[in-house]
């Protein structure tokens, strides 16, 4: 069983759990704490790691990681265990889930900004930080299942969103690449290895509730079809399932949300 607290950690409980969506694959995002605005003609010297403690466990509560990192001397505090979500991301009521999307959605907070001073020598983007601590993270996060990988590209300033991808693939993300999000942080980070497993193929994601309903044909109403034939729910089929979304295939939902004690939802 992997680890739901970082070894080596400094632990700081939030108590404030709640589970994440686990039909999905797992992931980590990526984010710095852009706590101040360092300028190349103006650099400012990094806030202390103890700040951003009390930050994250006092008035910052509400948009705490599960993971603060520190980059220059691989010092971590954790606030949430990896199985449930932590909220440093918009998510939207209605919307695409975020902070929940994966059996693990675990979010790590640099503690960085652009142009931060350390030891007398400015840094303008994580990459060029010793990176120390990444090892570890990294292979804690290998071990919930997170590939080596970045599904939207390796992080640069700008920002790159695909919910569609999103929704499918594990690994890697930045806050850049976050649907609902309009932030372009954490920008480049550290050279990531490729060691680590590669995504497997699956069941694939939710496709949205638009390839649902009357008059759609296509194959996620199949697919849909064939899972609830899997798991019981297929006795309003006469000849099984098709791509042809029809009464039988409402009925069938609904039979199956009632069975799991969820409100009918389905037209």
């Amino acid at each position: 069983m992997p680890e739901l607290w970082l070894p080596g950690a400094e632990r700081h409980p939030l108590g404030d759990t709640a589970p994440t969506d686990t039909q999905y694959d797992p992931r980590v995002i990526w984010h710095i704490t852009w706590d101040k605005n360092g300028s190349p003609t103006k650099p400012l010297d990094r806030v202390p790691f103890e700040n951003l403690v009390r930050y994250f466990t006092g008035a910052g509560k509400s948009a705490a990681p599960h993971l603060l990192w520190d980059p220059f001397t691989g010092r971590t505090a954790q606030f949430y265990p990896a199985n449930s979500r932590s909220k440093s991301v918009v998510d939207a009521a209605g919307g695409t889930r975020t902070n929940r999307t994966g059996r693990v959605v675990l979010q790590v907070e640099t503690l960085f900004f652009p142009y931060c001073r350390v030891g007398g020598k400015t840094y303008r983007t994580v990459r060029e930080t010793p990176g120390k601590g990444l090892d570890e993270i990294l292979k804690w996060a290998r071990s919930w299942g997170v590939p080596d990988v970045w599904p939207m590209g390796t992080p640069t300033w700008s920002a790159k969103r695909s919910e569609s991808v999103w929704r499918r693939q594990g690994g890697h993300y930045a806050h850049a690449h976050v649907p609902e999000n309009s932030h372009t942080d954490p920008g480049p980070m550290p050279k990531w290895p490729t060691k680590g497993p590669k995504p497997k193929p699956g069941t694939p994601a939710f496709p949205g509730r638009d390839s649902f309903g009357p008059g759609k044909s296509n194959a996620s109403v199949l697919l849909l079809g064939k899972q609830l034939v899997r798991r019981g729910f297929g006795t309003h089929y006469r000849v099984g399932p098709s791509r042809e979304w029809g009464e039988a295939d409402r009925l069938n939902v609904a039979a199956f949300q009632r069975a799991q004690g969820w409100s009918v939802n389905v037209s």
